[in-house]
Order: C-alpha cells, then structure tokens, then sequence
C-alpha cells in the first residue's frame, strides 16, 4: 500500500519539520530585555540565519518574540495587539485574554506558535494550550535552545550584576553554541518608553 498525499502520515515523512528559535526575556531590576536568535531550520538544513523573532509593540513599551510558524506568530502579534488596546497599560489583562482566546478560538487553536510578551513589570509566556507563565525570576525562554538560554541566564543573574541587555546577549550566545537549531546572530530589544 502506498501513501496517498490524504495521508497525514504520508506529510509528516514528506515534509521536513521546521524547527527554529531561541527567545529569552530576562529582567532585573525594574528593567527588561528580550532577544531572540537568527535561525530557521528546516529538517537538517539552515533556511535562513537571519531572522527578527523579536518586536516592540505599543510604542515599545512592551516588547514580544515567537518561537514557531512565522505566519501564525504574525496572527497572535495582532490579536495581542488588539487585546493591549482593549485593556491599556495592562499587560497582565491582555496577556490572559489572549490566552483565553487562543484556546477556545476553533481557528486560533491550531497556529503554532509561542509568545513571549513583557514589559517593565510583567512577563508572560503564552502558547495555544491555554498555558500562561509568569516565573518567579523574571526569566522566559521559548524555542529549540530556550532551556539552554534560561539555565544560562539564570546562573548570570544569580552570579553577576549584568544588565539585562547583556544577560540576553550572553545566554542566547552560549545556546547558539550548544543547541543546532540556534544562532548567534542575535536581536536583542529593550523598551523605549
């Protein structure tokens, strides 16, 4: 029997699974940062080495990144958009909003993709699951190298006084060179407001 394109088994064989991104909020001391790295990986091949994960929304007052499909990130980016507009100055709000609606959303719930949004006093990973975090330590990471970055960035919080900037820059750094699916062509943001 051979595999028909109707075969969902027949387009996961087919098709290489696209893997991509480290994302890492860290924030200190009343301040924030978020960077993310360059690459898109599709199967064992490098697509691209370039890639902005990362984005200021609001003016740059708050700021968000993607792990996943570019497209269905682009779709959450403007529906948490809508929510900080509905709910402004609230961060907390929009983020359980989003999360509400991505979940129960029959459309929304199949994008595939994670978010990372923060601001001066909040950060929220946020995923189609209907997960919504906010750590202790001020510390997010999403994507193929997010533990890496994290477990790196928590031992600079705890072992040095780094800014969060250049937290961001050294642990995306160290995972860009541990995990395959990451880069250190690195993006990194903070809030202009």
């Amino acid at each position: 029997m051979t595999a028909s394109p109707s075969d969902s088994l027949y387009f996961r064989m087919a098709l290489p699974q696209m893997r991509a991104t480290t994302i890492l909020a860290v924030r200190r001391d009343g301040k924030i940062a978020i960077g993310g790295d360059g690459q898109v990986s599709v199967g064992d091949t490098i697509a691209k080495s370039k890639a902005i994960k990362v984005r200021p929304l609001k003016g740059g007052r708050v700021l968000a990144g993607f792990a996943g499909s570019a497209a269905d990130a682009i779709t959450l980016f403007e529906k948490f958009e809508e929510k900080l507009d509905r709910y402004p100055g609230n961060l907390p709000k929009a983020a359980v909003e989003l999360a509400k609606e991505w979940r129960s959303d029959r459309v929304l719930r199949r994008l595939e993709a994670m978010l990372i949004v923060a601001d001066a006093d909040h950060g929220f990973m946020i995923s189609g699951n209907g997960e919504l975090i906010e750590p202790d330590d001020g510390v997010l990471a999403i994507g193929s190298g997010g533990a890496y970055a994290q477990a790196a960035a928590r031992a600079l919080l705890r072992e040095t006084t780094l800014l969060p900037r250049d937290i961001v820059l050294k642990a995306l750094t160290i995972a860009g060179e541990i995990c395959i699916y990451t880069n250190t062509n690195i993006t990194v943001l903070e809030p202009t407001a």
